[in-house]
């Protein structure tokens, strides 16, 4: 019998989550994903070296952000070792800044293209507040597709699928933890883990109204979580959860699938009625603040790291 990410790959397109050019070579994944926190990552290899140090040259000849550079060179280095999307994160300190989205996703764009990348196969990460989601659906309408990332609650959902983004990242191990810190003894073992449930709600919902957001389950935290999913529009895996599944070849059942009874679309949420459900959502609104601080953190490291490297 196959191994489990081979079976995986015959019912959800596989995503690997990481920016390490020798683990997407190996696992063969279709699309990638990025953010600053595996950026930071990668600046530890020495493979990357070279590219940090093209980044900063080009960062000060056009006084731009460094991590925008290295970010642009990495997603086209990314690019040339899948056949699908490369998901490249914008600056998380625009996150409640609807313009400066735009226009750093923007130049993200331009500087991908001007350093032989294909800005079709790119997907810009915006965190899903109100004034990201904004963002996307006037970068979508400007054909620049966005995978809307940092998403923990319904509201965030719905709102997305409203604005016609090309994808979402419903963060299944963000959820649990939170889970598990209010109830350590509680039991969230395969379906009960409050992040499946998540991306399964998702799911139905977005099925039976036939919306075409791409569902992308993210953060994991052990098999489970990604065998409860099996079925789902896409999954994005860490290097280590891939090599758990190549090393398994039990039998993996297929959990979701798009038959769903059709209904009727719901009228679009307001400003107000998304900031409202958010902030009746405990869990999705801890931690989203908490997702944009720990990226800010990460780009401010890495932003410094390659200034002391290459000065």
């Amino acid at each position: 019998m196959s191994n489990k990410l081979e079976q995986l790959k015959q019912m959800t397109l596989v995503v690997a989550d990481t920016g390490d050019l020798d683990a997407i070579r190996r696992y063969q994944p279709t699309d990638a994903t990025t953010n600053p926190s595996l950026l930071l990552q990668a600046l530890e290899l020495p493979a990357y070296q070279p590219l940090l140090q093209q980044a900063w040259q080009e960062a000060q000849e056009k006084q731009i952000s460094v991590y925008d550079s290295f970010a642009a060179l990495l997603a086209c280095q990314v690019q040339q070792q899948v056949p699908g999307y490369v998901s490249v994160e914008v600056d998380a300190r625009t996150s409640f800044d609807t313009q400066a989205s735009l226009e750093r996703a923007r130049q993200m764009i331009a500087g991908i293209q001007k350093a032989g990348g294909d800005p079709e196969r790119i997907l810009i990460k915006l965190a899903s507040t109100w004034e990201g989601i904004k963002a996307a659906e006037q970068l979508e309408k400007e054909g620049i597709r966005c995978n809307l990332t940092l998403l923990f609650g319904f509201a965030q959902a719905r709102a997305c699928a409203d604005a016609g983004v090309t994808l979402i990242s419903p963060f299944v191990g963000r959820i649990l933890d939170w889970y598990k810190a209010q109830n350590p003894e509680a039991d969230y073992t395969g379906q009960k883990d409050p992040g499946v449930q998540s991306v399964q709600r998702i799911y139905r919902y977005y099925k039976e109204r036939g919306y075409k957001t791409i569902i992308m389950g993210a953060s994991f935290r052990n098999l489970g979580e990604i065998e409860a999913l099996a079925g789902c529009d896409r999954l994005t895996i860490s290097p280590k959860l891939l090599a758990e599944l190549e090393a398994d070849s039990k039998h993996l059942e297929c959990q979701l699938s798009p038959q769903q009874q059709p209904q009727d679309r719901e009228a679009a949420l307001t400003e107000a009625e998304f900031r409202l459900a958010l902030n009746d959502d405990a869990m999705a609104t801890e931690k989203l603040a908490d997702g944009i601080r720990r990226f800010i953190v990460d780009l401010e490291k890495l932003e410094a790291q390659v200034e002391k490297n290459c000065r």
